[in-house]
C-alpha cells in the first residue's frame, strides 16, 4: 500500500510525504502486469516536485529512495499561491485514485502540525 501525508501548520503545507508501493499489479502467468497505480502516483509526486522547483522557484528539500518508494518534501518557505494549487491540484488527484482504486491500495492523509 502507498500512503500520501501531507503536513500543515498554521501558515499552510509543510511537508509531504509518499511511502510504499501500491501492490495493485495484477498476477498472470509469467509474472506481473505493470502496477498502473503505483506508476500513476510516481508520475502525479514527480510532477508536483518538479513544478514545484522548476515552474515555481519553490525552495525544497526532496529525500527518496525509490526502491522503498520513499519521497520526502520538505518546503523550505512560505508557498506561493501558485504552488499551494499544485500541491492541492495533487491531493486532489490522489484522493480520487484512492477512491477510485481502493484505500486498501492508497491511502491520503493531512496532519496539522505546530
Amino acid at each position: 500500500m502507498t500512503t500520501v501525508t501531507f503536513e500543515k501548520n498554521e501558515h499552510g503545507y509543510i511537508s509531504f510525504t509518499c511511502f510504499g508501493h501500491a501492490g495493485y499489479a495484477k498476477k498472470r502467468l509469467g509474472g506481473y502486469e505493470p502496477d498502473i497505480l503505483c506508476a500513476a502516483i510516481s508520475a502525479l509526486t514527480e510532477n508536483v516536485v518538479n513544478g514545484l522547483e522548476e515552474l515555481a522557484g519553490e525552495q525544497l528539500t526532496v529525500t527518496q529512495n525509490a526502491e522503498d518508494g520513499f519521497l520526502r518534501c520538505e518546503i523550505n518557505s512560505t508557498l506561493k499561491e501558485g504552488s499551494i494549487l499544485l500541491i492541492d491540484a495533487y491531493a486532489l488527484s490522489l484522493k480520487n485514485l484512492s477512491e477510485q482504486y481502493g484505500k486498501k491500495y492508497l491511502t491520503v492523509n493531512f496532519k496539522e502540525v505546530r
